[in-house]
């Protein structure tokens, strides 16, 4: 595994995209998560249990952030039993699934059948500015969605594999959903660009 001040020298000698793309396939998403390190059948059962929940192949479930590299790469924070681990399922048929009923939503709020409140709307905002991205933050879904229970049922499957009830251990676990890899690799390449930047 990478040290992160090796990880930012590497972000702050890249030239271009391609360069960030390398750093963010290379180190963000391939190799063995830190928190999984010396557990790979416990890695396997873990991503397995998520991939058969949403119906979707193995090699969709990554684990990202400080889970997979002992420590966050734009916080000066280390991996711990307060951290997060970030999930990320990246199928288009899902996305796909989540955006039919977003799209019917948003037709309700155009023909005055959905109303929000300033606090609603401003959250449906936040939302749709990671869609345009083509990544979907369940935890900013709309809402009104909660009556069909999408975002109830995303959280409770993922609340009932945290906190020592899977083989990631005592954790919290949270999960965003791609489209496909070319948006999520282009998310997290304009990520370490803005660290670069900084």
């Amino acid at each position: 595994m990478i040290e992160r001040q090796n990880l930012l020298d590497l972000i702050s000698k890249s030239d271009n995209f391609e360069d960030r793309l390398k750093i963010v396939r290379k180190y963000l998403i391939h190799g063995m998560p830190y928190v999984f390190d010396g557990r790979e059948n416990e890695l396997y059962e873990f991503r397995d249990l998520i991939a058969k929940n949403f119906s979707i192949s193995f090699h969709e479930v990554l684990i990202l952030g400080s889970a997979k590299l002992g420590y966050s790469y734009h916080k000066e924070s280390s991996f711990s039993l307060n951290s997060d681990i970030d999930v990320a399922l990246v199928n288009e048929n899902l996305f796909e699934h989540y955006f039919h009923n977003i799209c019917d939503y948003q037709y309700g709020i155009d023909n005055g059948l959905v109303t929000m409140t300033q606090s609603e709307n401003k959250q449906y905002r936040i939302f749709l500015k990671y869609l345009i991205k083509g990544w979907m933050r369940p935890d900013k879904l709309p809402p009104k969605l909660q009556i069909k229970s999408m975002k109830q049922d995303w959280f409770d499957f993922f609340k009932s594999i945290s906190y020592g009830h899977s083989s990631v251990g005592d954790y919290k676990v949270s999960c965003g959903l791609f489209k496909n890899y070319n948006y999520l690799e282009k998310y997290y390449a304009e990520t370490l660009l803005r660290i670069q930047s900084n």
